[in-house]
């Protein structure tokens, strides 16, 4: 009975963490615990801890006087919607959640079990930084971690979900990571924080504006998602792991959805403006031909002139990349060309099909743009969709102009179905564009110059601004009309569940960078 009290009491005092006193702390932060936000993750009763006894090493510091079992992480496998997921939860409340040896051994040990078993993992991030006590150890274990997460990419999803600080060597987990959530409030990441910048370069900066949810989710796109809490936060996760595959060999989870697979929408004939430079919201159109309307947008405040997303058509997930008419004009700069390559060599290391809505008058002018290297930035767009091998169909619904066409899945980069609607434009450049390049001496000359060139739009508009010349060398594959872009879509999907197709045989290519 000795032997069961004291297993008793261990575990007793592995769940308490801290103590009560900073369990109340963490909840008025208005944080949730590791274990409560493990629980909120999983399906209830399906939870498996590992190693929740381990105990640090560290006998210096008085920290032999201070021995915690679990060591400020809990660590273990459960399931989300019946398939198994790999978690750690970092515990706050136990030496503010920093990385120890022994606690960097857990985090590790779950990961290659989630790398051996085709699982996903995801990492609740809520931690102050390498445990200072253990000087090496502890950077050590951030290293072990940081290989892992290197070993496993586009193997199985990884998911993290900042919870709190996460600061210094440990962002760059997260940062290799697929998918980055943060809360609002709560959670920041930096790798030098607010003192080290106000004694290095004299910058006065709040955590919050260094590196809260808003920054990073905004300006930076580190965050791929921003919540308002810890419920939210594990909810989405959630809802993010039901369009994923459990690893790179898997298909993507099928979901029966009592919307026709034929549904058409006449709105959609009229979505596009008469005036060729008036904008649109592209996500009317997304959520059109989306399964029941739903649409989980990644990066959503990031580049905003590029939607990235998961979909379903006919219960089928879909990565949706989409160029936004509403900002920008659609246009690709360095930050959405970045954002666009990303998502779609997540897509293509997952199998999931990539389906992308083209109105693109081409990359934003600017010696900014060029000085940031717009060149080599949209050269990593081009060579995700280049190199991407799962199904890939487009529909351009006005423009597709210049390089930026080649670029958005055209149908000479292995596109396997290109559609276009009637008001699509494929050429070169803008009709006015054209016209002062190709008539400027005849309308220079002319006596009026305005209604000449006037003319000349017109007769290019006519001629080239139409997808006829396109579809009849073959590159557009069928003008649709657009209110049946979804039944189109799926019907092509359809055809496209057995395709094989393969890069030469390398070890990996060259990616812009």
């Amino acid at each position: 009975m000795d032997h069961l009290k004291h297993l008793d009491d261990l575990e007793r005092r592995a769940e308490l963490g801290g103590g009560d006193d900073r369990l109340r702390r963490q909840h008025e932060a208005g944080k949730l615990t590791a274990r409560e936000r493990i629980d909120l993750l999983f399906d209830p009763g399906t939870f498996q801890e590992v190693d929740k006894l381990v105990t640090h090493r560290c006998l210096d510091f008085g920290m032999d006087e201070s021995v915690i079992p679990g060591d400020g992480v809990v660590a273990g496998c459960g399931r989300v919607d019946g398939r198994t997921v790999y978690a750690f939860a970092q515990d706050f409340t136990v030496f503010g959640g920093s990385l120890s040896e022994t606690n960097a051994a857990k985090i590790v040990k779950i990961m290659d079990q989630a790398l051996r078993m085709g699982a996903p993992v995801v990492g609740l991030n809520d931690s102050g930084g390498a445990r200072i006590q253990e000087g090496v150890l502890s950077l050590a274990g951030y290293a072990d971690i940081f290989l892992r997460n290197t070993l496993a990419s586009g193997v199985i999803p990884q998911i993290s979900a900042i919870m709190g600080p996460c600061a210094g060597g440990a962002v760059y987990s997260p940062a290799i990571t697929d998918f980055n959530i943060m809360v609002e409030g709560t959670s920041y990441m930096f790798v030098t924080g607010p003192d080290v910048i106000r004694t290095v370069t004299h910058e006065e900066v709040t955590k919050e504006e260094l590196g809260g949810a808003r920054t990073h989710n905004e300006t930076s796109g580190v965050a791929h998602f921003s919540v308002p809490d810890d419920r939210e936060c594990l909810r989405l996760i959630r809802d993010l792991l039901a369009y994923l595959p459990s690893n790179n060999v898997d298909e993507p989870p099928r979901r029966e959805s009592s919307d026709r697979v034929d549904r058409e929408d006449e709105t959609l004939d009229a979505l596009v403006p008469e005036a060729p430079n008036q904008p649109y919201d592209m996500l009317d159109l997304v959520h059109s031909v989306a399964d029941d309307g739903e649409f989980l947008e990644v990066h959503r405040h990031f580049a905003k002139n590029l939607i990235v997303g998961f979909g379903r058509l006919g219960g089928r997930p879909v990565g949706i990349v989409a160029n936004q008419p509403a900002h920008l004009a659609g246009t690709l700069d360095i930050d959405a060309s970045v954002k666009g390559a990303r998502f779609v060599r997540f897509c293509d290391a997952f199998n999931i099909p990539l389906v992308t809505f083209e109105d693109v008058p081409g990359f934003l002018p600017g010696t900014r743009q060029e000085y940031g290297g717009i060149i080599r930035q949209g050269a990593k767009l081009l060579f995700a969709y280049a190199e991407a091998t799962v199904p890939k169909l487009t529909v351009i619904t006005r423009k597709a102009y210049g390089g930026a066409y080649c670029v958005m899945s055209s149908k000479h980069i292995r596109t396997d179905v290109n559609f276009a609607w009637p008001t699509a434009e494929i050429a070169v450049m803008g009709p006015e564009g054209a016209v002062n390049i190709l008539y400027r001496r005849e309308i220079d000359a002319a006596a009026d110059p305005v209604a000449l060139r006037a003319e000349r739009v017109a007769e290019f508009r006519e001629k080239f601004a139409n997808p006829y010349v396109a579809a009849s060398r073959g590159f557009i594959d069928e003008v649709i009309h657009p209110r049946q872009t979804r039944a189109k879509l799926i019907a092509a999907l359809a055809t496209l569940q057995t395709k094989r197709d393969r890069n030469p045989p390398k070890k990996h290519g060259n990616i812009p960078l």
